[in-house]
């Protein structure tokens, strides 16, 4: 690495997360973890007693919520500890990878489903509705309280949403059994069971995409979502006293932790530092980019040379 010494050279400092924000979602995710536990065994419960593929997919499913929600706490408390001297950043990123596998995972459930409730329509399996619709209510319930829980924490931060739309998903799987168990009842038509199966296969599966493309994003530093990057270029250009813009770029450290670095060279009218420190007010104020790298260099004087007597 090779380090310029520069006397405009600036770096601000920025508070991406708060301590006390993290440890509120860890809270959160905590309660949740509880929560998810205890219908992982009333799902399993109620799938062997009453055969259905819908409960044991939604259990399956909450059974992913559990380890992602434990994957998501460990790598929260990771992400708490100060930079050092290698990790300058200190250890956000860790919840980046949680998330990505937590997507991961999501389609490798999704993938199960799918198969086995393929499999159900030939075997002429038989499923108590009845109690379907019951263990689907209670897991219902269980659901929406976890997805509350985790709803009134720091959605900017992707390890919570990603735990948050895990759960969200859990609350429509519980819709789908009880639709599944109260059509059986009144219907006695066996396959709605592995169909409810197949459209909670799709859901999980829809919902696991912004959980791989956003990890994605970030570990390729592209510009975060909602920020033109050419839109930033044409904004700084247009401060008084600056002249051209160039090695511009922005990308994410981790979630909500939007940076951005760029050369700058300033009119030979202009004090350098006064110029600097409008782009920083500027970049804040339209794209909320606070933790910004800018080396700022005044263009030279035309020498004049003065008229030879001879």
């Amino acid at each position: 690495m090779h380090l310029h010494a520069h006397d405009h050279a600036h770096v601000h400092s920025h508070d991406h997360a708060s301590h006390a924000g993290r440890t509120g979602n860890a809270r959160r995710m905590l309660l949740a973890l509880i929560a998810n536990i205890a219908m992982v065994g009333i799902g399993l419960a109620g799938a062997l007693l009453t055969g259905s593929l819908a409960l044991l997919a939604d259990a399956g499913h909450v059974l992913s919520d559990v380890l992602s929600i434990a994957l998501g706490l460990a790598a929260a408390k990771v992400a708490l500890r100060p930079a050092t001297g290698r990790g300058t950043f200190g250890m956000g990123r860790v919840e980046i990878f949680a998330a990505l596998v937590n997507g991961l995972a999501l389609v490798a459930v999704s993938a199960y489903v799918a198969i086995t409730a393929v499999g159900r329509f030939s075997d002429g399996h038989h499923v108590d509705g009845a109690g379907v619709l019951i263990f689907g209510a209670v897991g219902l319930l269980g659901n929406v309280i976890a997805t509350v829980i985790l709803a009134g924490g720091d959605r900017r931060d992707i390890n919570l949403e990603g735990v948050l739309r895990h759960s969200f998903a859990d609350a429509l799987g519980s819709l789908g059994v009880i639709g599944a168990g109260a059509g059986i009842m009144l219907t006695g038509w066996q396959p709605l069971d592995p169909i409810v199966g197949l459209v909670l296969a799709i859901v999980i599966l829809m919902s696991s995409w912004r959980l791989i493309r956003e990890p994605v994003e970030v570990l390729l530093e592209r510009a975060p979502a909602g920020i033109d990057t050419a839109a930033v270029g044409s904004s700084i250009a247009r401060v008084p006293g600056v002249r051209e813009v160039h090695d511009l770029h922005v990308w994410s450290i981790t979630s909500g932790f939007p940076a951005l670095a760029a050369h700058v060279t300033v009119q030979a009218t202009h004090r350098p530092d006064d110029v600097r420190r409008e782009i920083e007010r500027m970049l804040e104020g339209e794209f909320e980019l606070s933790h910004t790298t800018l080396q700022v260099t005044s263009e030279p004087l035309l020498q004049i040379e003065p008229k030879s007597d001879r």
